[in-house]
């Protein structure tokens, strides 16, 4: 597979049943917390915001289903219904961030008699410092989610959107570890990860560097939002539609990765 086709094996449709009326939808995308190759160990957890699952009372997401090869079936999908589950919230209040552990996966796999092929992302490609001190203030970068809950139903995929950096990642935007993003941010975008993908070349300053590049970057939490009295808001990007007219400019924040570490460390003290 190329790089951005094993991309979109990574991320899940979250669907939120708030109650018998309520029903929202975000992005969350598949990681391994606390890998040890040794040991063949993991956390598997699903990422997304603490605002896409907020008061919910079952989650519903699915997984591509897989042939005795363990190769995708791209028009399967094994949907599963949570109604136990421990969502893990960041330790910042501050922080819309949160895991939620599906270790279950493999007894479902039992139970169905199913094999599921998810992407794995490892929190090794998380950029780190050094990287981010090489970037430009402008970097090409990619978003893959459910934008107003739409996705390749058929193929179960998710929507690959393009954009570029709109504040440079070595800064913290407004002194919270975000930066903005210049890309249409609909509801159903919360929780997408955002991405450098570079499949034969990339820039980075004067020079230009032959060979793919995969960092993960950070997830989408919200975005300015004109109202129809003409003011600015910035606010989560909602889970569902509301009678307020608000028109999004075509920005949107993002939580940077290093706070997923974080949460990562914070899931393995409480181990």
């Amino acid at each position: 597979m190329q790089l951005s086709e094993q991309l979109i094996y990574c991320t899940t449709k979250i669907i939120n049943i708030i109650d018998e009326t309520k029903i929202a939808t975000g992005t969350g995308f598949f990681m391994n917390f606390n890998e040890n190759l040794e040991k063949g160990t993991c956390q598997p957890v699903i990422i997304t915001n603490k605002h896409v699952v907020k008061d919910a009372k079952k989650i519903i997401f699915s997984v591509c289903k897989a042939d005795q090869n363990n190769n995708p079936l791209d028009q399967q999908r094994f949907t599963i219904t949570l109604d136990e589950f421990n969502i893990i919230d960041h330790p910042d209040n501050g922080v819309d961030l949160c895991a939620i552990p599906i270790a279950s996966l493999d007894s479902y796999s039992q139970e169905y008699k199913v094999r599921l092929y998810r992407g794995k992302l490892g929190t090794d490609l998380i950029i780190n410092e050094d990287e981010v001190k090489d970037c430009s203030a402008m970097e090409d970068i990619i978003m893959i989610g459910y934008p107003n809950g739409l996705e390749d139903s058929y193929n179960n995929k998710p929507i690959i959107r393009k954009g570029i950096t709109s504040t440079h990642l070595k800064f913290d935007y407004n002194g919270k570890k975000e930066f903005l993003i210049d890309m249409a941010c609909f509801p159903g975008s919360s929780g997408s990860p955002i991405f450098f993908c570079n499949e034969s070349s990339y820039t980075q300053g004067n020079t230009t560097f032959f060979g793919s590049r995969c960092k993960l970057l950070g997830l989408l939490y919200g975005g300015p939002q004109h109202t129809s009295t003409g003011s600015v808001v910035f606010e989560n990007i909602p889970t569902n539609p509301k009678a307020i007219i608000q028109i999004p400019n075509n920005l949107g924040i993002v939580v940077k990765a290093v706070r997923i570490k974080e949460l990562e460390d914070f899931m393995k003290d409480m181990s």
